[in-house]
């Protein structure tokens, strides 16, 4: 038996193996490794807020530290609720794995190979991306020490540090470990987000793909209707084939609304959080793009790209889940259950009576994560970008 982990979980284990969260290796040594990373993005957040303790509070500071602590905060945040969440996640796969053990149907396994290629695909594209950039962002702190050793100039100039920080010593001297501390710290933050969201996002299909297998079940059901000479044994099938695709269709459900119950806390945190670092950055890049002398500075208009494209990509899948919900009463609608007997109608229509309530993943209450909470969030970002703007 191939363990689903291994096959269908890869791309997110690796990035969970990397920051030390993936809950089937959670040896003294992982735990090691993460709490390592988290004291980095702590002490990070900590010497950030001490620069208030030497410079006098401005707006422009605490949008500049802000913009900043915020990806480091939503970060910790995911790690802290992901560490105390081990089991859980344990037993997500597990259940994935009870439920694609029963699949027989080639179809049924091509369904879940589709889906999982799926999110595979996106998952490198943006694991590929974010690397990229965070490349770029390491070679515009970089490229000026790199000049003054091939280039040196006879007057040495501050160098410009793209954080606002104070370690209490001469940051002069120190520039290469405060740099080493603050890019550990970004990298790691941006790390944990992408490895949590891969992995949720890599649930939210797999919870697709039943919602998919659920649907071809009731495809079929007529199909053996039509084809099945055998009276007794056309009613065995298709009475199975109903039972199963409800039942599938009854884990989906059970799935989708444990898994958002169980990160609920650390979701909500990350909708508000993003919310307000997408409004953060915005203003930064606004006030870069009016500025002359931080043309170089291109971490606003990466976290802003990073806001966009976590919140999207979150409330498609979201979406997605609640697309292939309604899919199921579709189907269930349009088979010609008319032809069938009448018990088999009578099973039909349990089916679209459940299928009649739409599916909601609610955040806390507050938010139902889908394409129009994304609009609605980002119109809201833009919102509180321009009163910040109007009152700076």
């Amino acid at each position: 038996m191939i363990r689903l982990e291994n096959q269908y979980f890869h791309v997110s284990r690796i990035l969970l193996l990397i920051i030390g969260l993936w809950p089937y290796q959670q040896s003294k040594l992982t735990r090691l490794w993460f709490i390592f990373l988290c004291s980095i993005q702590m002490t990070a957040i900590f010497f950030q807020f001490t620069i208030f303790l030497t410079s006098k509070c401005t707006f422009d500071l605490v949008i500049k530290v802000l913009s900043v602590t915020t990806i480091l905060a939503l970060s910790m945040a995911t790690y802290v609720s992901f560490s105390t969440n081990t089991e859980v996640m344990k037993d997500f796969i597990e259940q994935l794995q009870y439920v694609y053990n029963t699949l027989k149907d080639e179809n049924e396994h091509a369904i879940v190979e589709k889906y999982d290629y799926n999110a595979k695909l996106l998952l490198i594209i943006v694991t590929v991306t974010s690397f990229c950039g965070s490349i770029g962002f390491l070679i515009t702190q970089c490229w000026p020490r790199f000049f003054d050793v091939i280039l040196p100039m006879n007057k040495s100039g501050p160098h410009n540090i793209l954080f606002v920080t104070e370690y209490f010593v001469d940051q002069e001297r120190y520039i290469v470990l405060i740099l080493l501390h603050m890019n550990a710290a970004l990298v790691t933050g941006v790390a944990g987000l992408l490895a949590t969201g891969a992995i949720l996002f890599t649930y939210l299909l797999h919870i697709c793909a039943m919602f998919r297998i659920a649907s071809y079940r009731l495809e079929c059901t007529i199909k053996i209707n039509i084809l099945e000479n055998n009276r007794l044994k056309r009613k065995n099938v298709i009475c199975n084939n109903i039972i199963n695709a409800v039942d599938i269709h009854r884990r989906a459900m059970k799935l989708s609304d444990l898994l958002v119950y169980r990160f609920e806390t650390m979701l909500l945190c990350l909708v508000i959080g993003l919310v307000v670092l997408m409004s953060l950055n915005l203003l930064r890049v606004s006030q870069i793009m009016l500025s002359k002398n931080d043309t170089t500075e291109i971490l606003p208009f990466l976290s802003v790209i990073l806001c966009v494209l976590y919140m999207f990509i979150g409330h498609s899948a979201a979406q997605m889940v609640i697309d292939h919900n309604s899919h199921v009463f579709v189907t269930a609608y349009n088979i010609q259950w008319y032809i069938a007997p009448l018990y088999i109608q009578k099973m039909i229509l349990f089916v679209l009576q459940k299928g009649s309530k739409d599916l909601t993943l609610s955040i806390g209450g507050i938010f139902f994560a889908s394409l129009e909470c994304f609009a609605s969030l980002t119109k809201a970002s833009i919102s509180y970008f321009t009163v910040m703007y109007s009152i700076r």
